[in-house]
């Protein structure tokens, strides 16, 4: 069995209905903290159609991150199956789960991970150098990328030296410069001031339209969230859909302020 690759899941979609790219079946996932069990999922059923922007949002320790997580291959349930176009993650090779990570999906992390001392086109381009492309067309195509996040300009500059806003545009080129087919979000703006939060999301819904993505966002901040096509609330180990009150029964939520976000101790 071969992955199914970005072109051919979403040239498959361009000229029909939008079609089911991912699944997720009765997924839980636990783990042992000393001699309690954990178990931030329970049994999630999800699917998500090409080209769909979901939001998923819940307290801190809800299981978002795990979520991701297994969705991007970087994690195996305990029970539970993920699925890629029609495909279980659970039955891909070893290098068929690295091509999925690395060609399917884009991850987006709350802490960009860049590498200081490294130029923003460097840190762009690392993806690519890992996967074999020559340095100058990793640099080129790391540069273009750079243009379309709106820091052409910022190339040459150390990663150290740019603003967290500038920051976190780097860590979404980087994620993409390989043209996935799924871009997953963990808190991508809960490190920003509420100004850099709106101007990253925005700048995700315009990548999202123009390259034909499938994205996931996991968020705090509600206002943002609301952008989605569809918002996700996972509580007590399970998704249902968000309505006009996101998410009611939470009290880490209720106590956000009228940005939507919460303060760096309630984050998780």
């Amino acid at each position: 069995m071969g992955v199914v690759l970005i072109d051919e899941a979403h040239q498959a979609g361009a000229t029909t209905r939008a079609e089911m790219i991912l699944r997720v079946e009765a997924l839980r996932k636990s783990f042992r903290s000393g001699s309690q069990e954990i178990t931030p999922l329970e049994g999630i059923d999800l699917s998500i159609e090409s080209g769909e922007l979901i939001a998923i949002v819940g307290p801190s320790g809800s299981g978002k991150s795990t979520l991701l997580h297994l969705l991007a291959a970087l994690d195996t349930p305990t029970n539970g199956t993920v699925y890629f176009a029609g495909n279980s993650l659970c039955s891909f090779s070893e290098t068929e789960l690295a091509e999925y990570r690395n060609h399917t999906v884009g991850f987006v992390w709350q802490r960009h991970h860049l590498l200081p001392d490294f130029t923003a086109a460097e840190n762009v381009a690392m993806p690519l150098l890992v996967c074999g492309t020559a340095v100058g067309e990793a640099l080129r195509t790391a540069g273009e990328w750079l243009g379309e996040v709106g820091l052409g300009n910022r190339a040459e500059q150390r990663a150290g030296e740019l603003s967290g806003g500038e920051q976190q545009r780097v860590a979404l080129a980087r994620a993409l410069v390989n043209g996935p087919s799924l871009l997953l979000a963990d808190e991508p703006t809960g490190d920003l001031d509420e100004r850099n939060a709106d101007a990253i999301f925005e700048l995700m819904q315009r990548l999202h339209r123009s390259h034909h993505l499938t994205s996931v966002i996991a968020t705090h901040n509600l206002q943002l969230a609301r952008r989605a096509n569809r918002v996700l609330v996972l509580e007590h180990g399970k998704l249902t859909p968000g309505g006009e009150q996101l998410p009611g029964s939470s009290p880490s939520m209720d106590r956000q302020g009228s940005s939507g976000t919460v303060s760096p101790g309630e984050r998780g």
